[in-house]
């Protein structure tokens, strides 16, 4: 059965989707979030997840400045089901050091406005502090509604993969920008499962905490893929998390 990786182009390392996974029960999953990103007429998909009602954490290089709604409560994103939350991210932070090339601190806080209505259908995830690391063969899961095959069959359904935590040093040996201290290597070629292209700002999530964000691949070589760390940047996090409760942040793009 079809799997979501993501990809970004040919030679360069890709953002993501999912392969070999499997359709989720609706809403066993309410922390996601589907992003639509206006790009001139044609919009750009990716994945997020909401870590507070007024919060939604995903990739860098799936925003870059551009127009974001963002759909909670989602199964089907192509119904407008009764349970959906639909909210224009009023604004957001990329990292200051994100890199597109090498994909280098890829992470963005989005910020709601209106906040969520947490229900039975969206809640929110928690997030590792500073210490909490994932360890060698943690076994962990991936949702989104990234294309399913190298084809490009995307799935409107939510979907998910089991992929396992790799040493850190066969993702280094594949990738030339790839860090320890800000990256987590996951998913071997032998279990032929990945996350594919549109499934990139999902949560990689192990013993119940989002540890990683889904980031980049190689587009010919789907496994192992790496995530961005989330316990790198959970001093960051938290310090843009109280300027979202300030109402402050000066000098960051609008959607508006």
């Amino acid at each position: 059965s079809p799997v979501s990786t993501l990809l970004l182009s040919s030679l360069l390392p890709t953002p993501r989707r999912i392969i070999g996974g499997r359709e989720v029960k609706p809403h066993s999953r309410p922390y996601m979030a589907y992003l639509e990103i206006k790009n001139g007429s044609k919009p750009s998909y990716c994945g997020g997840f909401l870590i507070r009602p007024d919060a939604v954490l995903s990739a860098a290089h799936c925003v870059d400045k551009k127009g974001v709604t963002v759909t909670l409560g989602a199964h089907n994103v192509n119904s407008r089901e009764r349970s959906q939350q639909k909210i224009r991210a009023g604004k957001w932070v990329i990292h200051p050091q994100y890199f597109l090339k090498g994909f280098k601190n890829d992470i963005v806080l989005l910020k709601l406005k209106p906040r969520a209505r947490i229900n039975k259908h969206v809640q929110f995830i928690s997030i590792p502090r500073r210490n909490e690391h994932v360890r060698e063969g943690d076994l962990c899961t991936v949702s989104g509604w990234g294309w399913t095959s190298v084809t490009g069959n995307k799935t409107n359904m939510m979907r998910e993969v089991k992929l396992k935590v790799q040493e850190e040093k066969i993702c280094q040996q594949l990738f030339r920008n790839y860090q320890r201290q800000s990256m987590i290597c996951v998913g071997d070629k032998y279990s032929k499962k990945a996350t594919y292209k549109g499934d990139s700002g999902g949560p990689l999530v192990c013993n119940k905490k989002a540890h990683g964000i889904v980031s980049h691949a190689r587009e010919h070589n789907l496994f192992p893929e790496a995530f961005t760390r989330i316990s790198h940047f959970e001093p960051w996090i938290r310090k843009q998390l109280k300027r979202f409760s300030l109402q402050d942040i000066p000098g960051y793009p609008s959607s508006d």
